[in-house]
């Protein structure tokens, strides 16, 4: 994987620390040309990797980015699903069956099912599962997408439901349909390294947050340093910063020494800010100072 990855928090108002910080960025990437100017920026200044949730917005970049592909030379997309707003909204609009409807082709297995008002057996949650992942990612045709991701709000709950087979199934799929490999964010990373070994799952990519000051990280940072030395993996560090509790240079210097860590993921809403963070990194980073 790359380094240093960019991610899609700005352009859909999201901010853990600043509610008014997240209205601002609403308001500014509200309009396409806005958001693909800001995306064409860190491109520009060598971020070749847009990782991205299933935002129905999301489909409207793939699309720019698929018309002029001159425009793009090596750009990939790491889709990450599903974007849980859009069926939550479809159940509060819809209830739960006609939800699942709205999402899944019609005919077959599941307006049988749904037709009787029946619980999905536990036999079918596969065919459910892969129906949902093609739907989602049907907006990255003719992109690359070398990773694929399960989002923390799934993955998380899989983890406490217990059922780890659902980790292997969307491997399987990911591997098999769209010859890609499977990525998991989550707010556990002990808990998941353990899980994914379980299923069969080896130096599994995962994407969770990495800081200085152990936020948003479960058990804390010794833990994650335990976990990734008694189950290895190619961990992309997010929320490095501690959404903006953490000088920049302080927080970049520190994560980029934390062994474990292969990637960096990190949002900005202007080209300044993208280029102050890819230069800090490239500075404090040994690992991009042997590649140059």
């Amino acid at each position: 994987m790359e380094r240093i990855l960019f991610g899609d928090n700005q352009f859909f108002g999201i901010n853990h620390m600043s509610e008014e910080k997240a209205r601002q960025q609403a308001m500014q990437f509200a309009e396409l040309p806005a958001v693909m100017h800001t995306l064409r920026a860190a491109h520009g200044a060598g971020l070749d990797v847009f990782m991205c949730t299933t935002h129905d917005r999301v489909a409207d970049i793939a699309a720019a980015v698929r018309a002029a592909p001159g425009e793009w030379p090596g750009m990939k997309f790491y889709p990450c699903m599903p974007y849980a707003h859009k069926y939550a909204n479809a159940v509060t609009e819809l209830g739960y069956f006609d939800a699942i409807k709205k999402f899944l082709p019609s005919g077959g297995l599941i307006d049988t099912a749904l037709r009787g008002g029946k619980a999905l057996l536990k036999r079918d949650v596969e065919s459910v599962a892969t129906l949902l992942i093609d739907a989602e990612m049907k907006p990255f045709v003719g992109l690359e997408t070398p990773v694929i991701f399960i989002q923390n709000v799934v993955t998380d709950l899989i983890l406490g439901l217990g059922f780890y087979e659902a980790f292997a199934i969307f491997a399987d799929h990911i591997r098999s349909r769209y010859k890609a490999e499977a990525g998991f964010i989550t707010m556990n990373l002990p808990l998941l390294l353990s899980a994914l070994d379980q299923v069969g799952i080896k130096t599994p990519i995962v994407c969770a947050n990495v800081n200085k000051i152990g936020f948003r990280m479960s058990g804390g940072i010794d833990a994650y340093r335990e976990a990734t030395e008694r189950w290895p993996a190619r961990v992309i560090a997010m929320s490095v910063l501690a959404s903006g509790a953490i000088p920049a240079a302080e927080a970049i210097e520190w994560v980029t020494n934390e062994a474990y860590v292969e990637s960096i993921l990190f949002g900005a809403s202007s080209e300044r800010n993208i280029r102050n963070t890819v230069d800090l990194i490239r500075r404090f980073d040994k690992r991009e100072s042997l590649a140059a």
